[in-house]
C-alpha cells in the first residue's frame, strides 16, 4: 500500500521495484488539509539512499523496458488511461483534501492530465525516424529515436495529479524508466496515480517515487545514473536545478515562475473579458504559473472594467473545499505560504497602491483554522512595485493603467519572466500587433489562460523557463529521446543496370 497506518497518522511510502516500502528518513514533514489545518498524513524527508534504491531499480528495469516492442508500451498507456478513467472522481476528491482546490478544479486538472496520457498512446506515429535514399550513390541515410535511460521529474504543489502527468507518460512510452519526486506538501495525489500505472501491467522498476526537500532533489541532480530531469516550480529553483543538472552532464528542462500579463483594450468585450479576467486571476486561489496577475487596461477600458470587476469579484464565494461543497475558490495550500502571500499584499498597500478589493478580511466560518484569503485587487499599481514586479502565486491581481498598447507592450518587455500574456480586444490590429511582438512563449487573444495542451509544448520565455526542449508535445519527445543516424551503403553492381520504361510510355 501507498501509505501505512502509525499511531493515527498515515505515513507515506516510496514505491521501489515495484513495491511500496518504508523510507531510511529520519525526519518527515507534515502533509495538511488545506481546509481545516488538520493534520492528516506525514511525508518522509528522504536523500541519497532512498534516491539510489530507487534510480538503481530503474537502471536495472531499463534494459527490457527500452527494449519492449513500442506498440506493447502503447498498450500500457490505454490500459493507464482506463484506469485513470475509472477512478477519476477519486483522484479529484484526492487532490482537493490534500492541496485545496475546489472539485470542480480538481476534476479539470486531472482530465489535463489524462489528455497528456492520450497523446503518449500515439507514441508509435510519434517515435517515428525519417528516411533517404540514395542521398549519393548508393548510399540510403535513415534516422531514429532512441531512449536515453533512467529520468527523473521535480513536480510543484500547485498540480498534484496534472504536471507528474505532464513528464512521465512521454518519458515511460519513449522507453525510458522514471524516478518522480512529487511536491512533499501534496504526494498522495500521484501516489494514488501511480497505482493505476502499476495496475496497467507496467513492469516492477520502470517507475518509482521518492519522497523529500532539498537533499532529495540534489541526489537526484547529482546521481550519476540519471540522464534528464524535468523539473516545474519556483525560478529560483529552476535555475538551480538547471544549472546544477546540467554541471552534473543531465538533460534539463526547468519551468519556472511567471507573472503573466492580460491587456485590456477599449473595445473590448467586456462582459467576457471581466469573467475570464476573474477566473484567471483567482482560479486555482491564483497557485498557477499561468494565472493572469497583471491586469493592463489601455485607455478609457479602465473606467468600465474596474469597477465592474471588483463587484464580480466580491460576490465570489470563498471556502473550505473538502466537505463535498463547491465554493469559487478555496484555501491556500499551506499556513506558511498564506503568510507569504498575506505578506505581499501588505508591501503592495505600504508602496502605495490602492486596495480596491481586500481579501484579508475574508473568514470562513465552518474552518476558522483553514488557509483563507479572499481575492484582493490592486488598482494603480505601478511598474516599480513589488506586486507588479514579483510573482506571488496568490489570489492578487494588480492592475496598471497606460495610455496605448505600445506601452503595454513595453511593459512585457520589461518583465523578466515570460510565460504567458493575453489581450482582449475585437481589433484584428492590435491582436497582430501584440501577438507578434509581446515578451512571452504563450500568447492568448480573449482566452484567458493560454495554457497548451498536451499536443503543444509549454513554451514558457526568459526566466519561466530553463532549458531547449519543452514539456508536452514534440519537444517532450525529443527531450526523452536521443536521435541515431544510419548511412549505408552496399557494394556491387546493381541487379539491373538500365531500367525499362513502363509499358503505358510505349503505348502509341
Amino acid at each position: 500500500m501507498a501509505v501505512a497506518e502509525s499511531k493515527a497518522v498515515t505515513t507515506c511510502k516510496l514505491l521501489v521495484g515495484g513495491d511500496w516500502v518504508d523510507s531510511a528518513a529520519t525526519e518527515f514533514g507534515d502533509i495538511n488539509n488545506p481546509s481545516t489545518g488538520e493534520l492528516i498524513a506525514k511525508v518522509p524527508m528522504g536523500g541519497n539512499q532512498d534516491v539510489d534504491r530507487a534510480v538503481r531499480a530503474a537502471q536495472e528495469a531499463y534494459y527490457d523496458w527500452a527494449e519492449t516492442p513500442i506498440v506493447e508500451r502503447a498498450r500500457v498507456m490505454f490500459r493507464f488511461k482506463n484506469n485513470l478513467e475509472a477512478r477519476y472522481e477519486e483522484i479529484a476528491k484526492c487532490v482537493t483534501r490534500e492541496h485545496g482546490k475546489t472539485l470542480n478544479e480538481a476534476r479539470a486538472s486531472v482530465q489535463r492530465g489524462i489528455e497528456v496520457v492520450e497523446f503518449a498512446c500515439g507514441i508509435p506515429s510519434l517515435m517515428t525516424g525519417e528516411c533517404l535514399e540514395n542521398i549519393a550513390r548508393n548510399v540510403d541515410c535513415e534516422t531514429m529515436r532512441h531512449p536515453i535511460g533512467v529520468c527523473a521529474g521535480i513536480t510543484p504543489f500547485n498540480f498534484p495529479a496534472m504536471v507528474p502527468l505532464w513528464m512521465y507518460p512521454l518519458a515511460l512510452t519513449c522507453g525510458n524508466t522514471f524516478v518522480l519526486k512529487p511536491s512533499e506538501k501534496v504526494p498522495m495525489s500521484s501516489m494514488l496515480i501511480a497505482e493505476c500505472l502499476m495496475e496497467a501491467g507496467l513492469p516492477k522498476g520502470v517507475f518509482n517515487i521518492v519522497h523529500g526537500g532539498k537533499d532529495c532533489v540534489n541526489a537526484l541532480l547529482e546521481h550519476p545514473l540519471i540522464k534528464a530531469i524535468s523539473f516545474v516550480g519556483s525560478t529560483n529553483i529552476a535555475k538551480y536545478v538547471y544549472e546544477k543538472g546540467t554541471a552534473n552532464g543531465k538533460r534539463v528542462q526547468a519551468a519556472g515562475g511567471a507573472k503573466n500579463h492580460i491587456i485590456i483594450m477599449p473595445d473590448a468585450d467586456m462582459d467576457h473579458t471581466v469573467q475570464a479576467l476573474q477566473a484567471s486571476a483567482f482560479g486555482c486561489a491564483g497557485e498557477r504559473c499561468m494565472a493572469g496577475s497583471l491586469a493592463v487596461p489601455v485607455g478609457k477600458a479602465a473606467e468600465d472594467l474596474i469597477p465592474r470587476l471588483v463587484e464580480a469579484t466580491a460576490k465570489m464565494k470563498i471556502g473550505r473545499t473538502d466537505d463535498g461543497g463547491n465554493p469559487d475558490m478555496g484555501p491556500l495550500v499551506s499556513a506558511e505560504h498564506l503568510k507569504k502571500v498575506t505578506g505581499m499584499i501588505d508591501k503592495g498597500a505600504t508602496e502605495g497602491a490602492k486596495l480596491a478589493l481586500d481579501g484579508r478580511t475574508v473568514k470562513v466560518q465552518d474552518a476558522p483554522k483553514g488557509y483563507f484569503l479572499g481575492p484582493t485587487i490592486f488598482d494603480h499599481a505601478k511598474a516599480e512595485m513589488s506586486i507588479v514586479k514579483e510573482e506571488i502565486f496568490g489570489p492578487v491581481l494588480s492592475v496598471v493603467r497606460v495610455e496605448n498598447i505600445e506601452a503595454a507592450i513595453k511593459l512585457g518587455q520589461e518583465c523578466p519572466y515570460g510565460n504567458g500574456a493575453v489581450i482582449y480586444t475585437n481589433s484584428g490590429r492590435s491582436a497582430r500587433e501584440f501577438k507578434r511582438h509581446f515578451n512571452a512563449g504563450m500568447i492568448g487573444v480573449n482566452v484567458g489562460v493560454p495554457a497548451s495542451m498536451a499536443w503543444f509544448p509549454f513554451t514558457g520565455w526568459n526566466n519561466s523557463f530553463y532549458g531547449d526542449l519543452h514539456i508536452q508535445g514534440k519537444e517532450g519527445i525529443q527531450f526523452y529521446t536521443q536521435q541515431k543516424m544510419t548511412m549505408t551503403r552496399w557494394f556491387g553492381e546493381p541487379t539491373q543496370k538500365k531500367f525499362v520504361d513502363p509499358v503505358w510510355k510505349t503505348k502509341s
